[in-house]
């Protein structure tokens, strides 16, 4: 069945054009600019009776949004992240994100292709929508080395996470992320790194402790800005000895961290970085430093900022400038009942992780509204980047004929109030509460399936499919 989606703004990342879209099957068969002399495609060859039309009037028409940073049943710190890969890819398509790329673990001890297969049998039968995987390493040595060549080579997965923080547990020296970086370099993958310098926070957490710090915003403040700036430096540094290995930051947070990502960038160097909606909102004070064990919802590693220093501004100041290439969600919820509350007294065993993979379109959008972004940075920090950044693009990323028709209708004049009476995650607060966005995910297409319609979910489990991935494509 053909479907022609009508009378909408199509929003490219080089802007937006009028224009309606042809869709066949699972892909996008045309885009046909009106105004230009271009008869309508209302009728003739593909187009008879079997053709639904949907009506885009008023709307913006953007690829489905792909969320490059997420875990779902991921375990951490004694239990596990909420959100199934069935609860969360649901609410990722409400939210109007179509793919998602969560992380694989392989723990220190274990062989990666194990690590892997753990994986893909939790999303077996159970994905709302497309996904893959980057793939953690949680011990660095000849056998996980050779291991990255294999993924590279067989299995789609071309990005590599590791940790210069949580000693103990993902924790790899100096010396281990060379190592890692050097196969990088020779078999084009990209390194992922969570840049905070963990022996040190670990010093200022017992510290902390010993003194009777015990609540959550202790958490932000044993990880001051300093320490993720170091990190970032020094991954950068490594990057450089290995033949200038693609580097992408996570969830950067921090105008110091930014600036050394902004030099390295300068240089023309394999440097990139995202940053979450956290961090562009949110703040230690407000959130963080709530009263009692309230701030327990928003810890989170890296850190929210202090609102009294200039973050959020430079944040999205990175954004405009590319500096900050994407925006993802670090998605990783915890409830408060049994999960966050096992930090009562000890802010240090606190879960970390916030949920937001259903709100990020619509938190973007407001930086939009509120002239912080162009409509055309707004798609490409959620969709068109992240794709080409982690090998899926032109298949995702892009409303262009024979990507996959993956597609938002998204009503910028709708009203979106965020709850957790009315979210989808599987949570039971929300860091996100009496949020008003101005603006709506109306409908979602994934692979030419209409999965949302009007706001109302009509998906189904099981039917996402595994993205093997390429190369990134900004490496140089």
């Amino acid at each position: 069945m053909s479907i022609l989606i009508k009378g909408g703004t199509v929003v490219t990342p080089t802007g937006p054009i009028e224009a309606d879209v042809v869709v066949e099957g699972e892909k996008i068969a045309a885009l046909v600019t009106r105004g230009y002399g271009f008869s309508e495609p209302s009728e003739g060859p593909g187009f008879g009776s079997s053709t639904a039309v949907v009506d885009a009037t008023g709307k913006y028409v953007i690829p489905g949004a792909i969320d490059g940073h997420t875990h779902m049943q991921m375990p951490f710190g004694g239990t596990e992240a909420s959100d199934t890969f069935d609860t969360g890819t649901r609410a990722a398509a409400i939210g109007g994100t179509t793919t998602i790329v969560d992380f694989a673990i392989q723990r220190y001890g274990e062989v990666v292709q194990d690590g892997l297969a753990a994986w893909h049998a939790k999303t077996a039968g159970e994905c709302h929508i497309d996904y893959g995987f980057h793939m953690i390493l949680g011990g660095v040595d000849d056998d996980s080395l050779k291991a990255m060549d294999q993924l590279v080579a067989s299995e789609g997965i071309t990005s590599f996470k590791l940790f210069m923080a949580y000693p103990g547990v993902f924790y790899s020296d100096d010396g281990q992320i060379l190592r890692a970086m050097q196969k990088a370099r020779e078999n084009g993958a990209l390194i992922m790194m969570h840049a905070e310098n963990g022996p040190a926070i670990d010093v200022l957490v017992k510290q902390a402790l010993e003194r009777g710090e015990t609540d959550p915003v202790y958490h932000g403040i044993t990880r001051p800005q300093e320490l993720e700036a170091e990190a970032t430096s020094r991954a950068i540094w490594l990057a450089s000895v290995a033949a200038d290995c693609p580097l992408y930051i996570v969830h950067l947070s921090a105008s110091k961290a930014l600036e050394q990502v902004r030099n390295a960038r300068d240089l023309g160097r394999n440097v990139f970085a995202e940053t979450c909606p956290q961090y562009l909102y949110l703040t230690l004070e407000d959130q963080l430093g709530a009263p009692g064990f309230e701030g327990a919802k928003w810890v989170c590693s890296t850190p929210l900022r202090s609102g009294k220093e200039s973050h959020r501004a430079d944040l999205w100041q990175g954004l405009r400038t590319n500096d900050l290439s994407v925006v993802s969600t670090d998605h990783c919820p915890f409830c408060m009942k049994d999960q966050k509350e096992m930090g009562i007294g000890d802010f240090s065993k606190i879960p970390n992780g916030i949920g937001g993979v259903e709100h990020r379109v619509d938190l973007l959008y407001q930086g939009v509204v509120d002239k912080k972004l162009s409509l055309a940075r707004w798609v490409e920090t959620i969709a068109t980047t992240p794709a080409r950044m982690f090998g899926m693009y032109p298949k995702k990323g892009i409303i262009a004929p024979g990507s996959d028709a993956d597609i938002v209708l998204y009503d910028p004049n709708g009203r979106t109030r965020i709850s957790v009476e009315t979210h989808h995650m599987n949570m039971d607060y929300s860091a996100w509460e009496g949020w008003e966005i101005d603006g709506r995910v109306d409908t979602v297409m994934s692979r030419g399936e209409v999965i949302v319609a009007g706001g109302e979910y009509q998906g189904r489990k099981g039917r996402g499919r595994y993205v093997p991935r390429t190369l990134s494509e900004y490496l140089v």
